[in-house]
């Protein structure tokens, strides 16, 4: 469970919260725009976004593939049917938290004892300062943008997801904290894992011997795919998570690393889950005027 793409487009905002909402916009719209031009001239250099780290290809096969998804969906399958059935919300949110995190520490387990050596898993910590920086650069790049295409797609077809919900009806500390370990912790570390270093580094593996030229990007493609389909259900959300995904499977296929996806996929989720919680407060602010 997570929140992804909140619903930035309902209710009805004051002439104050209009104003602040545009600065924000605009900044977001500026930094984003900065991004995009230190992007542009690198690539008048002749170089890429990311510098490419030097790493090796992934050596597991589509079998492991098909069994760290079956572990994923398993886990998942286990905490709901062993919860009872009056289980409090935030019983199922933490069930379902502890499911993902256990999925990806069998998986990764499966592959080292498979004899995959850990710097493969894409976890390593060595340049932590770097994939910080990483992340930061993407989400300065990405929020003013998805945010916008997502309130504009929110008009169309209205976003849903369990976390909003749990959220109106449950604000105190305790639920608050458990969305947040949710959102910037088990979601991104399970899903970078999942989706970012299995499935693309095992399709990258796959496609660039046979495709030197596009292997690379139609890995991230398809990872990027099969990402917004996990998130099919909420409304639109899969669209601009779909692009998140491009970004997300850019810097693993240049770095060889899932940790500035994972810092960035946190980071941007927090921005998220504070959006959603400020508009849950909204209306409580509004009644004590």
């Amino acid at each position: 469970m997570e929140i992804e793409i909140p619903d930035v487009a309902s209710g009805g905002p004051s002439g104050e919260e209009m104003i602040a909402a545009g600065v924000l916009a605009a900044c977001g719209i500026g930094a984003s725009l900065a991004v995009a031009w230190l992007i542009a001239r690198r690539a008048r250099m002749g170089l890429p976004a990311v510098d490419t780290r030097p790493h090796d290809t992934v050596p597991w096969k589509g079998s492991d593939v098909v069994a760290a998804t079956l572990s994923f969906l398993g886990f998942q399958m286990l905490a709901a049917e062993s919860l009872p059935a009056g289980a409090s919300l935030q019983m199922r949110l933490a069930a379902g938290s502890i499911a993902m995190l256990t999925a990806t520490v069998v998986s990764a387990a499966h592959l080292l004892l498979r004899g995959v050596g850990w710097p493969a898993l894409g976890l390593g910590l060595g340049r932590l300062r770097d994939d910080a920086g990483l992340a930061m650069a993407g989400l300065l790049l990405m929020l003013a943008p998805l945010l916008g295409l997502a309130a504009v797609l929110d008009r169309f077809v209205p976003y849903r997801h369990a976390i909003v919900d749990f959220l109106n009806a449950h604000r105190d500390p305790l639920s608050i904290g458990l969305v947040v370990f949710a959102a910037v912790v088990a979601a991104p570390v399970s899903e970078e894992f999942l989706f970012r270093r299995v499935l693309q580094g095992w399709l990258e593996s796959w496609l660039e011997p046979r495709e030197p030229r596009w292997g690379g990007a139609t890995a991230i493609g398809l990872s990027s795919l099969a990402f917004a389909a996990a998130h099919v259900g909420q409304g639109m959300a899969w669209v601009p998570l779909f692009f998140f995904g491009l970004v997300v499977g850019y810097l693993a296929r240049q770095t060889g690393s899932i940790v500035p996806g994972i810092i960035l996929h946190g980071l941007f989720n927090a921005v998220s889950v504070a959006l959603v919680l400020m508009q849950v407060a909204a209306p409580d602010m509004a009644g004590g005027r």
